[in-house]
């Protein structure tokens, strides 16, 4: 009989047990490497939107606080609720040219063979993707404002054009957007194997049928994932429109910070708590839509 199949001896631990249990002690401890990461998240992240929802389902009235949803409901009718729809349908727009774009500009510097322009794309796009606010406002204002050197050159303001406008807000955020869709496009595209490619030439297929059989679907999960990540930035974004357009074009971080500062209503605060939860859910739903398709990218991509 092998010796490890013998019965431990009264009184003296089976061989493997202790080190078995040691590695159950070490497993049920391991998630105390996490505790800084749960306080952080805790802090930095629970305590806001704790606080967010609070204020947008309670009200002060009398110095008494009372529990209500009519912040909620404020929040989407009127001028809030255009706002809320200006944002998405200004975030949507953005997003899907910005993917489009972007998925082009980085199939093109993955097919170039030259590695500096390479090196030089994604480095830029790392830049220009964390572009943005008052200074994106002021470079924007400078070249395609009223008098920007741009606008003067090309006589853009007798054909209609304005930057302070919905219009001119899309080609403000594509210049950040664009940058980003090529930083989340250029890998996807380095994982699909040349032996996919040789695989149908030898099968006789066109690069038209390359692209709609294997390509789009094998990208799919990359391209959508790249449009709700896009939708996200775009939805969130508040410091460039305010310092453009201010309240001529309703986004709803700008009915926000209207009703927290008071500048139009006093007394609104709850309600821009209210729009701050709303973004929160609509938030919550975007990243509920992107982590399942970029885990399923993974999955074929590595």
């Amino acid at each position: 009989m092998p010796s490890d199949t013998l019965p431990a001896a009264p009184g003296k631990p089976v061989p493997g047990a202790a080190d078995g249990s040691r590695r159950r002690r070490r497993g049920s401890r391991s998630w105390l490497g996490t505790l800084p990461l749960l306080v952080f998240a805790a802090v930095c992240f629970g305590l806001p939107v704790g606080f967010v929802v609070y204020g947008a389902l309670t009200t002060d009235q009398g110095g008494a606080t009372h529990a209500t949803g009519a912040n909620l409901s404020t929040s989407l009718h009127g001028a809030y609720l255009g706002s809320l729809t200006g944002s998405v349908e200004l975030s949507a727009l953005t997003a899907l040219i910005g993917c489009v774009l972007g998925m082009l500009i980085a199939q093109a510097v993955v097919t170039s063979r030259r590695g500096a322009l390479r090196e030089s794309v994604l480095t830029a796009s790392g830049v220009l993707a964390n572009f943005g606010g008052v200074p994106l406002a002021f470079a924007f204002v400078a070249t395609l404002g009223i008098s920007g050197v741009v606008t003067q050159i090309a006589h853009l303001g007798s054909a209609g054009w304005s930057l302070y406008s919905f219009p001119g807000l899309v080609v403000i955020y594509l210049y950040f957007l664009i940058p980003l869709m090529v930083l989340v496009s250029v890998p996807a595209l380095d994982g699909l194997r040349p032996q996919w490619r040789e695989a149908a030439q030898n099968a006789g297929a066109t690069t038209g049928q390359f692209w709609r059989h294997v390509g789009i679907p094998v990208l799919a999960p990359t391209l959508l994932g790249g449009f709700v990540l896009l939708f996200g930035s775009a939805f969130a974004a508040y410091a460039t429109a305010a310092a453009l357009v201010g309240g001529s074009v309703p986004l709803v971080t700008l009915k926000i910070a209207d009703a927290l500062s008071g500048n139009v209503q006093v007394g609104q605060e709850n309600v821009a708590l209210a729009l701050s939860a709303d973004m929160i859910v609509i938030a919550g739903l975007v990243m509920a839509v992107y982590l399942p398709l970029q885990r399923r990218s993974t999955r074929w991509l590595h």
